[in-house]
């Protein structure tokens, strides 16, 4: 029964099994919507908010269809819950160390996308080093 279950697709409406049109319409329709969900995600992992339950819920929508995304959202559980155990059980130091390397993680990206030029910017900042290497104009 559960391979059946597997195979038809957890949330497939009735709908989207009368045709092979119909079924690759609701495939690509999965795909599109999942994957963009899922880029989202993984564009807001380093920045503080939701990126990883992002991440999460694209693969959710795409193992609705997708075997192979199933297994990678189960995969990815575990290890995203083995990181949270294991981090609960280092010391003080430790986590202040990650939560600081987050911190740095954040800056940089916001630096490379020329994040601290452009708010610079709207206040009349406009100091050279606010800019990113990655925008440099040319003249």
């Amino acid at each position: 029964m559960a391979g059946e279950a597997r195979q038809k697709g957890l949330a497939r409406p009735d709908w989207a099994d009368k045709n092979p049109t119909t079924r690759a319409v609701w495939r690509t329709g999965i795909a599109v919507v999942g994957g963009l969900v899922l880029a989202g995600g993984i564009l807001m992992i380093p920045y503080p908010g939701p990126g990883w339950l992002v991440v999460f819920a694209g693969l959710a929508i795409l193992a609705v269809e997708f075997t192979w995304a199933h297994r990678v959202l189960t995969y990815g559980r575990g290890k995203y819950d083995a990181w949270t155990d294991w981090l609960k059980r280092q010391s003080l130091a430790v986590r202040l160390l990650v939560l600081a390397l987050t911190g740095v993680i954040v800056v940089a990206t916001i630096w490379l996308l020329n994040g601290f030029a452009l708010v610079g910017g709207w206040f009349g900042i406009e100091w050279p080093w606010l800019g990113s290497p990655l925008f440099t104009s040319a003249g």
